[in-house]
């Protein structure tokens, strides 16, 4: 699939209704991590967009970070692809610091920073994805959270299976968390057969929302 045709992947109402789940999906891990840290947390998800992989990778090299932390798991079902929280590796500190705190030291944040960055980014890829296929009616199996460490265009061309199309779902997410602001990326990459299911099945939920098919 071409850069020209990502915009004829899925139309507006289609991409709408996503974002719409997606925010959702952002609510509810949300909550969990409230639970997690005792403390308020607010996330926002401004937009999703649809993006070839050359685009996205542009979009995390201008970060003015060259080194990324990322939260990677695979997710088979009905739809199958990857999911990967990414975060210029100084945030990923910032968000340790807000999980875990903020009192400890630096040697044991960064001691802990693995346990910390899987554990968040599972309760976010699976608030995302969960959400999507419950709401979807459908059903969904993640693989455990890998923490990789690297640059864009390694995040984006990772080894298959599941072998990803040219189409990068990409959002922007903002975090709040005891006062600390900390913004980073959700990339979803989904096969084409995926891709095609996903579109029938928004326009499913736009129905059954609605009443009014999306096409």
């Amino acid at each position: 699939m071409t850069v020209s045709t990502i915009s004829e992947v899925l139309n507006e109402l289609e991409l709408d209704a996503l974002t719409e789940l997606v925010n959702i999906g952002v609510s509810r891990a949300a909550f969990s991590l409230r639970e997690m840290v005792g403390e308020q947390v607010h996330l926002s998800v401004p937009s999703v967009d649809l993006l070839s992989r050359a685009r996205a990778i542009e979009i995390l090299g201008k970060s003015g970070d060259s080194q990324l932390v990322a939260v990677h798991q695979v997710f088979e079902g009905d739809i199958t692809g990857r999911a990967l929280l990414i975060f210029p590796q100084t945030k990923s500190l910032e968000l340790v610091r807000a999980v875990t705190g903020g009192d400890l030291p630096l040697e044991d944040i960064i001691e802990l920073e693995q346990e910390a960055l899987a554990e968040t980014g599972n309760i976010l890829l699976n608030g995302c994805m969960g959400t999507i296929a419950n709401m979807l009616r459908r059903s969904l199996r993640m693989s455990l959270p890998e923490i990789l460490r690297g640059n864009g265009p390694e995040f984006f061309n990772l080894a298959p299976p599941p072998e990803a199309s040219e189409v990068v779902m990409f959002l922007h997410i903002n975090f709040t968390v005891r006062q600390r602001d900390i913004n980073g990326y959700i990339a979803m990459l989904m096969d084409l057969p995926s891709l095609t299911v996903l579109k029938e099945l928004l326009n499913e939920f736009i129905e059954r929302a609605t009443g009014e098919a999306a096409t």
